[in-house]
């Protein structure tokens, strides 16, 4: 019989590299995240990882996940893959509405889909964007998360930016920092546009229905270039590793605020 080979992951081991990385109980930190790069055995798989945050974060603490499902968006939008045109009102029509405890997220990795299972977790009522959240802080975070620019000021982004919380990216990089639409909500360049959003949803007198609602034409090609220029010109982002991740815990404020300027300096050609 072959022995597993490499380190063993726990629990324990990976609240003591996220305390090493610097999360603090009482702390409010956003997670996005790559579970296969923490290695190639976690004694317990996801659910350690999300106890360990959640040891390392404390009573008072608040993890925060991504949690979006845009398989529930318009598929005029669609091109990974494509459909046929001839599908799109069907597809409008009979898509089950979002539901916050079946809906599945899309494309956010199984440590999302795992948390938002939790008990306690709180998941936000946008059909595409919403997050979860569980903690002290939780409700705040995903209460009231309107149709419009899901991702803007009225998103539980700006309400994590609002309470001075955190962004863990574990295993991922800059790419997948979703706060950087936040820059893009509230940055000004040329080119910037909005676009007509649609998904199904549940109205509050029980009917399904397909809504549309204005969005910003957002992009997340520079986000990369964002990230490390941030890095380098602000000096406050932290490296370190978790289990065989990398990892980088930075402030969401400070994250967003140069980002906005980033976005107006170098978007000006487009």
């Amino acid at each position: 019989m072959k022995l597993m080979e490499g380190t063993l992951i726990t629990v324990r081991t990976l609240a003591d590299d996220f305390r090493r990385l610097g999360v603090a109980e009482g702390m409010t930190v956003l997670v996005h995240s790559s579970f296969k790069s923490l290695g190639s055995w976690v004694a317990g798989g996801p659910p350690a990882v999300i106890l360990a945050l959640e040891e390392a974060l404390g009573p008072e603490g608040t993890l925060m996940m991504p949690t979006h499902s845009t398989d529930l968006s318009d598929p005029a939008g669609w091109s990974r893959p494509p459909v046929p045109q001839e599908w799109w009102a069907a597809i409008r029509e009979e898509t089950p509405a979002y539901d916050k405890t079946l809906t599945l997220t899309r494309g956010m990795g199984i440590l999302p889909e795992t948390f938002r299972r939790q008990r306690g977790t709180r998941r936000s009522a946008h059909p595409l964007y919403s997050f979860a959240a569980r903690g002290p802080a939780a409700e705040r975070l995903t209460s009231a998360h309107p149709l419009p620019y899901g991702l803007g000021d009225d998103s539980p982004l700006a309400r994590l930016y609002d309470s001075g919380g955190m962004v863990l990216l574990l295993g991922v990089g800059h790419e997948n920092n979703t706060s950087l639409h936040l820059s893009e909500y509230r940055a000004d360049w040329p080119g910037r546009q909005t676009e007509t959003a649609g998904a199904p949803v549940r109205e509050d007198d029980g009917a399904r229905r397909w809504r549309q609602f204005p969005d910003l034409q957002w992009d997340s090609d520079d986000f990369a270039l964002i990230g490390a220029a941030y890095e380098s010109e602000t000096g406050v982002l932290r490296r370190g590793r978790v289990a065989g991740a990398e990892a980088m815990l930075m402030p969401q404020r400070s994250l967003v605020d140069y980002g906005v300027e980033w976005i107006e300096r170098n978007r000006a050609g487009e």
